[in-house]
């Protein structure tokens, strides 16, 4: 569910858009109610319909911790009756992520990592491969779905999939061109449509 601050984001991406004269002929999202909120007025600026690809939700965090986590701690940011710092937490998610990673397909998560970015990267050549020349689409999509992919569009190692996903900017904008050489990563993680609308308006994931 989005936040207050959440709804002016995501009405600073759609005047964000609109001065940059971005039309997007298409608006997909994940189902995540978050993507969906976000995904709502761009559509409705677009004038289109919101399409619902469940390929671009966000990786299960709470399943990635209760099976890799070092400590057993919680999205609430405590471990057991213990209260954690947003640093303390982050590590205990990095190191957690990089096990998910590091067991591939023999985590005992619901979904492996090579699962999830298989997911994530078929949303993404699906999409590429429906639209129909000189077509935009517009993605609503979260930060660690985004980074799996920067990373592997980049041709980096999984694990940098962290480092994008740890500075990911909420409705920062990621732009991809599809052409006759495949997808190619023009720009990641723009967001002066935030900065234009005032700094209180910069969050990360």
């Amino acid at each position: 569910m989005l936040s207050q601050r959440g709804h002016e984001q995501a009405a600073a991406l759609v005047t964000g858009l609109k001065q940059r004269g971005i039309w997007a002929d298409r608006v997909v999202s994940g189902r995540l109610r978050r993507q969906l909120e976000t995904a709502a007025p761009c559509a409705r600026s677009a004038e289109v319909e919101v399409e619902v690809d469940a390929g671009w939700d966000e990786y299960e965090d709470r399943d990635i911790l209760s099976h890799h986590a070092s400590v057993p701690a919680g999205l609430e940011h405590h471990a057991g009756d213990v209260a954690l710092s947003s640093r303390e937490f982050q590590e205990i998610l990095n190191k957690a992520l990089r096990a998910w990673i590091a067991a591939g397909t023999q985590s005992p998560c619901r979904e492996t990592w090579p699962a999830f970015l298989e997911r994530v990267s078929g949303a993404l050549t699906r999409l590429a491969g429906s639209l129909q020349s000189g077509q935009t689409a517009l993605v609503i999509s979260s930060g660690g779905a985004i980074a799996a992919l920067t990373a592997s569009l980049l041709g980096l190692e999984p694990e940098a999939l962290i480092a994008f996903n740890h500075v990911s900017i909420n409705t920062g904008i990621s732009k991809v061109t599809v052409g006759r050489g495949g997808i190619t990563l023009i720009s990641t993680n723009e967001h002066a449509h935030l900065e234009e609308a005032g700094t209180a308006l910069l969050s990360y994931r």
